[in-house]
């Protein structure tokens, strides 16, 4: 092999970050559960990017990384659960970053999504509101705005 595609290849190597051998081991690397990730590791188990980590870790005070020499993070076990947590609220549960913050702050899980709903309907009728007549007058004004969008096109 040439000079110019050894370095190539390794080029590309450190581009994919070792990805390419991480199927065997499930992603880990060959570490062991217990083991501390770096923010390479744990951007690929995650799928996001470094600099969101850095950006979380600014935003939540609970993420807190081991930092050494020239500022390489290692994050613990309990540190890459928490991230996982906090990604699955954002991009799959669609929370706020602040929504995100309150609900670390107050709750270690999630409500469920019938738990919310009920809290809603108790809110409603805290503040004089019937849910049923609600939703009937929701519904009425959805079908208003079809009509009125079919009429127009």
């Amino acid at each position: 092999m040439s000079g110019t595609t050894a370095r190539a290849d390794a080029a590309a190597d450190r581009a994919d970050g070792g990805r390419a051998e991480e199927g065997r081991d499930g992603g880990r690397g060959g570490k062991s559960a217990a083991a501390f990730r770096t923010i390479s590791e744990v951007a690929h188990e995650l799928d996001v990017a470094q600099h969101v980590l850095r950006f979380w870790e600014s935003k939540f005070p609970q993420v807190k990384p081991l930092k050494r020499g020239g500022g390489r993070r290692y994050y613990r076990p309990e540190d890459v659960e928490l991230l996982r947590r906090i990604r699955g609220l954002l991009y799959e549960e669609g929370y706020t970053i602040k929504g995100v913050q309150k609900l670390l702050r107050t709750r270690r899980q999630p409500p469920a999504p019938g738990e919310i709903a009920n809290a809603l309907d108790e809110h409603e009728r805290e503040a004089g509101h019937d849910p049923d007549r609600l939703r009937t007058l929701r519904d009425e004004l959805a079908a208003l705005r079809d009509r009125l969008r079919a009429a127009t096109e």
